[in-house]
């Protein structure tokens, strides 16, 4: 049996579990918010922040499960919770969707790195590039700008008016901007500028840890790029994609997104399924786990290097050089 076969056994959904996660998830995600707010104690609103910041992320994540189709049981309850989750994600889901849909598809294939994330030079492109450019990659991949001004960026900016969003529907993301606005005039509403401050701040921490999870999913040492017609989809899923080993509490608090290999190769697994799916894997065909020192080992690796097949991180600038001098 090989992954692919082993995961079909997991791909059955249960509405019962999912409204569990969906309205959980939620109920988490209020109560601490309210206890952020509430506290006075700063040695109390800091955890009551922290959770709260997670829960964001959880429910980002099964915003994304909604976009395969795969928490709730049909279709339409999958629709339906997606356009609900939106609001308290900052994404609007329609486009997140699609761009998703895109993602997936193009996973692993340098030739199409615009549906991806978090952008990645080749090595030889780095060698090939002049001063500005270089510059400017270096600072969009130094981990102090990428995971805080990356995450502010990306959650209260970009995603008022995603990528493709006139390809994929402009009238929703207008509405879902709406709906923003409504929630957070509603906090502004009931806890005036201290309830606004609080929410941000743990947003922003919620953000931070979404992009730290989006940059580990595709980005660490021996993951998988190639080019058509010799990119294997599989391997793309499998190699190119992270298992990432941060204790059993961790996956329940990101739904499971940690285990981004199996989700890559069957997106029809529901999140409260994943880890099942994965740790019944037999050790021969088991894709192997990432712990947090190699995550965050991971932050210095920056370009691919087509010829050795792995992410590598900046080459010196003496080497940098030899290899100009030797291509020119």
């Amino acid at each position: 049996m090989n992954v692919r076969d082993h995961t079909r056994q997991f791909c059955d959904k249960d509405n019962r579990l999912a409204s569990l996660s969906f309205f959980g998830t939620f109920a988490v995600y209020f109560t601490s918010l309210w206890l952020a707010i509430s506290l006075s104690q700063p040695w109390l609103v800091l955890p009551a922040m922290i959770v709260h910041a997670f829960s964001a992320v959880r429910l980002y994540v099964l915003q994304h499960d909604t976009g395969h189709h795969s928490l709730f049981e049909t279709r339409t309850q999958n629709e339906l919770a997606g356009h609900a989750l939106s609001p308290f994600t900052f994404a609007p889901f329609e486009v997140m969707k699609q761009n998703h849909n895109l993602h997936h598809a193009g996973v692993g294939n340098l030739d199409h790195r615009e549906t991806g994330e978090i952008h990645t030079m080749t090595l030889r492109e780095w060698n090939e590039a002049g001063v500005w450019t270089r510059l400017q990659y270096r600072l969009y991949r130094n981990p102090f700008i990428l995971v805080p001004l990356g995450a502010f960026f990306t959650y209260f900016i970009r995603y008022r008016w995603p990528k493709n969003t006139l390809r994929f529907g402009w009238k929703g993301v207008v509405l879902h901007n709406i709906a923003v606005l409504a929630w957070v005039g509603l906090i502004f509403g009931l806890a005036g500028w201290h309830g606004l401050l609080i929410y941000f701040a743990a947003s922003m921490m919620g953000g931070m840890l979404g992009v730290f999870l989006v940059y580990l999913q595709h980005n660490f040492e021996d993951t998988y790029w190639d080019r058509r017609p010799d990119l294997d989809p599989q391997l793309a899923a499998i190699q190119g994609a992270s298992c990432l080993d941060f204790g059993a509490w961790f996956d329940h608090a990101v739904a499971c997104i940690t285990l981004h290999d199996i989700h890559h190769l069957n997106s029809r697994v529901p999140s409260y399924r994943l880890r099942a799916c994965h740790y019944s894997l037999p050790e021969d065909i088991a894709p192997r786990r990432i712990k947090f020192p190699e995550a965050v080992a991971a932050l210095s690796l920056k370009l691919w290097d087509e010829d050795a097949g792995r992410l590598v991180p900046f080459p010196k600038a003496s080497a940098t050089r030899a290899q100009a001098e030797a291509t020119g």
